[in-house]
């Protein structure tokens, strides 16, 4: 909604709530005011884009289901992403192996095309990670993961069958699809061997065994088939991983590990520290910049192929808006020291603690249960918008960039903790105040124009909606509708620019996007 400059400053004046875009100084401010100062003709820096390159989401064969494909279709509408992962391609329900009474082996690729044709068809690419050890050929039948599908982690019995499978796969894929395609995704060995994935002994020399066998068996179907790992949990084993390739002579084309906002500084950098979950994603992340760095491999592409704000399934977290301000600030600390980042998840479509009862569990998803959008899925639209170069910007609340049509892009947030860290739903309000920015944009041109996104406690929230349901663990189809429509992105407003001075207020987990055209 536009208001007149006096109106709007009545307004602000009466409740600062209210939440409105002004141009000039407001009557009666927040009592925390940051004041920017961005030039929009300077140089800038490259920011690409890396937080949107891939996303996870559950096992495999979720990716036959049309509620999966139709939240893929959500998603990159939404922020063109362009890569998935997900685990379990070689697990039974994908049938991509078989063994007869006799003991001789056979492969059907019927559903890993479908799985592969539907990704490609919807717009993405596959991030293949290899995992986890079809039944045929594992060396313990009874080593099961605690997923609800349980998969198996063992090593294979038979190296000689292991690799005549990867090798089965990867031409079959580049007869599919062709040497172009196929080159063109990523194929990460197995997942998180360093915790309960894998039950090799030792962890750290099985699983290399178990990687230098897989990417030569790819690499002898085609060179150009890009190989890594160690895919490891807690950003954990880079530097053991490129010391063993390096003097084994092994091929590897990029590092991948994981991180969560809630894993401890014990597990990811053996201290005692306390390190806030605002923090710990991109701690880990320069953590493993500088092992790279460091090894003889100095550029190797790093690859987060997952992190969220927690592991835990809290829904005081990864339901609500508090995502917000936490994706853009781990965007801004993150940026410049990693090729990708995949977000887990993309949906909600997704089995690891078994059938989903209740749309707002604490899920990973961008997207809930019936395809309801969450406040994180409208975080990753809105920041969508940035621009590809960085402006200089004096706070650590904000993003300032430019796109290539000139115009320029911010991102402002006010981050608060989580209400609660437990797995129930704890109500409430977060503590903070709102956060008030003034604005000095130079070198813009004249007649600028803003158009202002939210998202917030009553803007594209269905949370809220839901509390006030009561969070009944099976909605009604009228529900459901409403919630959809309460989880939509909300319209943005729109204002004049006086001299590239503005101001706008932020409540608490707030997070804005102004567009400046």
């Amino acid at each position: 909604m536009t208001f007149s400059g006096q109106l709007r400053s009545l307004a602000l004046a009466v409740c600062t709530a209210a939440l409105l875009f002004t141009s000039t100084v407001s009557a009666a401010p927040p009592a925390t005011t940051t004041r920017l100062h961005i030039d929009a003709s300077a140089q800038g820096t490259p920011f690409p884009h890396f937080w949107e390159q891939m996303l996870g989401s559950g096992r495999a064969s979720l990716a036959l289901r049309d509620d999966y494909r139709k939240d893929l279709d959500a998603v990159h509408q939404a922020t063109g992403v362009g890569y998935i992962r997900f685990h379990g391609i070689l697990d039974h329900d994908v049938g991509l192996v078989q063994r007869d009474a006799q003991g001789k082996i056979s492969y059907n690729f019927s559903y890993v095309d479908q799985i592969y044709d539907g990704l490609l068809e919807h717009g993405f690419k596959p991030f293949v990670e290899l995992g986890f050890m079809p039944p045929e050929l594992t060396s313990d039948p009874a080593a099961l993961q605690a997923f609800w599908y349980r998969p198996n982690v063992a090593p294979p019995e038979d190296y000689a069958e292991w690799d005549a499978m990867i090798g089965a796969l990867a031409r079959h894929l580049v007869e599919r699809y062709g040497i172009d395609e196929v080159a063109s995704w990523y194929f990460e060995v197995w997942n998180e061997p360093n915790i309960g994935f894998w039950v090799g002994k030792p962890a750290q020399a099985s699983y290399f065994t178990l990687y230098d066998h897989t990417v030569r068996a790819l690499k002898a179907v085609n060179p150009r088939i890009r190989v890594g790992g160690p895919s490891t949990a807690q950003a954990a084993w880079a530097t053991d991983f490129l010391a063993h390739t390096h003097k084994n002579n092994v091929p590897v084309d990029f590092v991948s590990t994981h991180v969560y906002g809630d894993d401890t500084a014990d597990n990811v950098f053996h201290t005692s520290e306390k390190i806030p979950r605002a923090d710990m994603v991109c701690r880990a992340v320069d953590k493993v910049h500088k092992e790279i760095a460091a090894s003889p491999y100095p550029h190797m592409p790093l690859i987060f192929s997952e992190y969220n704000a927690s592991y835990a399934n809290l829904p005081n977290v990864t339901d609500t808006v508090f995502m917000g301000p936490w994706i853009a600030n781990t965007i801004r600390l993150c940026a410049g020291k990693v090729e990708a980042m995949s977000y887990w998840s993309f949906s909600d479509v997704f089995e690891e603690q078994g059938v989903v009862r209740n749309p707002f569990y604490g899920g990973f998803g961008l997207i809930a249960a019936n395809r309801i959008p969450k406040p994180a899925f409208n975080a990753f639209a809105m920041l969508h918008k940035l621009g590809d170069k960085r402006l200089a910007v004096n706070s650590d609340s904000a993003l300032a960039t430019r796109r290539d049509d000139g115009s320029v892009v911010i991102a402002l947030w006010n981050y608060a903790p989580p209400i609660g860290n437990t797995a129930s739903y704890t109500p409430g309000e977060p503590a903070g105040t709102p956060k008030h920015f003034s604005i000095d944009v130079r070198h813009l041109p004249a007649g600028a124009h803003a158009t202002v996104w939210r998202l917030d406690e009553s803007h594209g929230n269905a949370i809220a909606a839901f509390d006030r349901m009561g969070r009944p663990d099976s909605p009604s189809r009228a529900q459901i509708m409403q919630l959809r429509e309460a989880g939509k992105l909300a319209a943005p407003a729109s204002s004049s620019v006086r001299d590239g001075r503005f101001e706008i207020t932020v409540p608490v987990q707030g997070l804005v996007v102004v567009e400046l055209r």
